[in-house]
């Protein structure tokens, strides 16, 4: 009965920690400023570090459109003053962020040389100083629409252009942070146009999904690479109905690939539809609808992932006006929770933006409650720690330091009869799984098997019930893995 209370006073000291903070403004100007569509993420995340762009009206007329950015370092809690990012006078748009440690890439259109095309420009300390821009493009038409996806030194770009007549996909990359950058490479080759591409990637496998009207209506279509994007397989329609589906949103992790975007089969009112493939895109699963009712008009998704957990936001027409809806899934997309209303202001709030770094949660959005005009807000959820005084039951001791890296200790006592503490350091945010086994395989006990935050945890390891003998650990977290033994003798 002490255990059972002791839980229950946990989880209720927990739920006190978990909620959404309210909405910041992060722009304040007499000009419109915006948000990307789905495709061109507008938000990035490296541990507290927060970055984001969008593009604004700065002149009366709004007749020049630049690229802004500005960060947090804090996780959120206070921001840096705009920078603007395009320096010209012309017209840029729709920027798409991407990060890697201090590399921070982004990547808009701008008609600065006469027509659209796809401009770059990178930051190599977290977004203090920034280089030049670089012209990614160079052709009399127009090249539109960018995303971006960076791992390590691989950069990773797709647009469409139209180039051939009619609009198709393009991609290129760079290998050395944006330093050199491959040659333009056309991913599709429809009779229809090809729109607002997205690209993500884990390990060697490039994934892209855009909007396409071969068939007559839009459809979802996506390609895939295997070998870093040198090779591409053939596109694969992954919606088939009478009606449209449009402006598709892309999330991986590992070989799960979850694909968001607004659909139309259900009347004249769009609704989020979800698709998903396990074995890293090479069959997909059915279409899942994600908003229940066919009469609130929800588009412009936009997908996190970490781990197992999806995390989803959209626009949604519910209280006579749009407002920015949340929801996620903590099975890789198997099933969904209850939508969570993130906007309750009497104005619109659209084309969100989500990220995610460990178990926070940041969302940035267009709003007009200020007027008539668009400003760029921001809002984060800071989930439950679990963390209390060391004089109270815990499992994480918050009052030290957080740790540098990942560490698994050897349990103490050893050897034990019946009980040994088991502690490890994870540095940052992971899915942990800590599990003992015999010493031919066999599972015996999971102590941990859930998200953790960066901390120093203790378990108990109970044995009262296993026979004396060699006992191996194993812990799990992230892309750590480590292994140790310990002695029952009883």
């Amino acid at each position: 009965m002490k255990n059972l209370f002791v839980f229950f006073l946990f989880l209720f000291i927990a739920s006190l920690n978990a909620q959404w903070q309210p909405e910041v403004r992060l722009t304040n100007d007499p000009n419109n400023s915006y948000t990307s569509f789905g495709n061109a993420r507008c938000i990035a995340t490296n541990g507290n570090i927060i970055h984001v762009v969008w593009y604004d009206g700065v002149t009366i007329g709004e007749g020049t459109w630049k690229i802004y950015y500005k960060r947090s370092t804090d996780n959120g809690l206070t921001w840096s003053a705009n920078v603007d990012l395009s320096n010209n006078v012309s017209i840029a748009y729709n920027p798409a962020i991407a990060v890697s440690g201090n590399y921070i890439h982004v990547v808009w259109y701008d008609n600065r040389d006469g027509n659209f095309e796809e401009y770059y420009k990178r930051s190599v300390d977290g977004g203090i100083t920034w280089g030049p821009e670089i012209r990614l493009t160079n052709n009399i038409y127009k090249s539109l629409h960018p995303s971006i996806f960076v791992s390590g030194l691989n950069v990773h770009i797709v647009w469409n252009d139209n180039r051939d007549g009619n609009y198709e996909v393009y991609y290129k990359n760079s290998l050395d942070g944006g330093d050199t950058w491959s040659a333009d490479l056309r991913l599709s080759n429809t009779a229809g146009k090809s729109w607002t591409p997205a690209v993500a990637v884990s390990g060697s496998v490039i994934h892209v999904v855009w909007h396409d009207s071969t068939a007559g209506n839009w459809e979802i279509f996506y390609k895939r690479s295997t070998d870093g994007g040198v090779n591409w397989g053939a596109d694969t329609r992954l919606t088939n109905n009478s009606a449209i589906s449009e402006y598709p949103t892309l999330a991986v992790s590992g070989s799960i690939v979850h694909i968001a975007w607004n659909d139309y089969r259900n009347g004249t009112l769009s609704n989020i539809y979800y698709k998903r493939s396990t074995d890293g895109g090479i069959s997909w699963g059915a279409d899942t609808k994600l908003t229940m009712k066919n009469n609130n008009n929800d588009s412009f998704a936009s997908l996190a992932v970490n781990g197992s957990n999806v995390h989803l936001t959209f626009n949604s027409y519910r209280s006579k006006n749009y407002d920015i809806i949340y929801n996620t899934s903590s099975n890789n997309g198997t099933t969904w929770g209850s939508d969570v209303l993130l906007t309750t202001n009497s104005a619109v709030s659209n084309v969100p933006s989500i990220a995610v770094s460990g178990s926070n949660v940041h969302v940035i959005f267009r709003d007009w409650r200020e007027g008539a005009n668009s400003e760029i807000y921001y809002k984060r959820y800071l989930p439950a720690t679990g963390k209390i005084p060391k004089n109270r039951v815990t499992d994480v001791e918050q009052e030290e330091t957080l740790p540098v890296d990942f560490q698994l200790m050897q349990n103490y006592p050893n050897p034990f009869n019946p009980t040994t503490t088991i502690s490890f350091s994870i540095p940052q945010a992971e899915y942990a799984t800590l599990k003992v086994y015999d010493v031919i395989g066999r599972e015996v006990a999971a102590l941990v098997n859930e998200f953790k935050d960066a901390g120093n945890y203790n378990f108990n390891f109970d044995a009262s019930k296993l026979s004396s003998g060699i006992y191996l650990y194993r812990l799990q977290a992230g892309n750590f893995v480590d292994v140790k033994r310990m002695i029952l003798m009883k």
